[in-house]
């Protein structure tokens, strides 16, 4: 068996300082210099250990300031269920409401995008064909916490009333509901989630260190006739949320 990496042993061992309350949630840490002369290793070994409990929610970093013991944060809850997308309204705001936070997002729609190969894919195009592409960063009480990025075709919806998923008179209804008012009739969704790290520009869009672990969300929908209607990309970070499943029982 391999001998542990030594900055997985050094961050057990800070992990366990914090757990046996040596340091209290808003402590200062010694500096790394510090606590690489206690451990006897260098301080980028410090850093790394720091670094990957900083991803998990244990320690937190402030520019200029140094390395704290994180205030304990209640995660998020995130349900996934198809049930849900048909009353109407947005789940994600309903969710934030459980746990008594005000839930909102931001978005950013770009018409006539090119599709790439993996989107193209999943939605049963050509590459390149034209989609309308949506960007959304989901907050809670004004504070990130998932990230999505939506893709449908720009042939399904050019010249209706839902061909901006945030514009117009159905601004904001979901892909269902904005389905519907163009006659198709959305059955199901397919997800295919999986762990991978954040990369550069998602951590810093969510505040949490590059390579923290998130979960990576392929969602598609497809109406009664089988047809892809739309895809999205969701990203969320698994320090700040949980997600849960609701499965329909018939």
């Amino acid at each position: 068996m391999s001998e542990q990496p030594p900055y997985l042993r050094i961050a057990d061992v800070l992990r366990q300082r914090v757990a046996e309350r040596e340091w209290s949630p808003g402590d200062r840490l010694p500096s790394r210099a510090q606590i690489a002369q206690e451990c006897g290793v260098g301080e980028n070994v410090v850093r790394r250990a720091q670094e990957l409990l900083i991803s998990q929610g244990v320690l937190e970093g402030r520019a200029g300031s140094g390395t704290y013991v994180a205030e304990p944060r209640q995660r998020v809850r995130i349900v996934r269920s198809s049930a849900r997308e048909q009353r109407g309204g947005s789940p994600f705001r309903a969710d934030m409401r459980a746990v008594g936070k005000q839930g909102d997002w931001e978005s950013r729609t770009d018409a006539k995008v090119p599709a790439p190969t993996e989107i193209a894919e999943r939605l049963g195009i050509g590459a390149g064909e034209l989609c309308v592409r949506t960007m959304y960063e989901f907050l809670a009480d004004g504070r990130p916490v998932q990230l999505s990025t939506s893709w449908e075709p720009y042939a399904l919806t050019a010249g209706t009333l839902v061909v901006l998923p945030e514009g117009g008179p159905h601004a904001g209804a979901g892909v269902v509901d904005r389905m519907a008012e163009i006659g198709i009739t959305v059955s199901h969704a397919v997800e295919r989630p999986e762990p991978r790290q954040a990369n550069a520009e998602e951590a810093s869009l969510l505040g949490i260190q590059k390579a923290a672990l998130v979960t990576h969300i392929r969602r598609t929908y497809y109406s009664d006739q089988g047809r892809p209607v739309e895809t999205a990309d969701i990203i969320v970070p698994t320090a700040l949320c949980e997600i849960v499943y609701e499965v329909p029982v018939s």
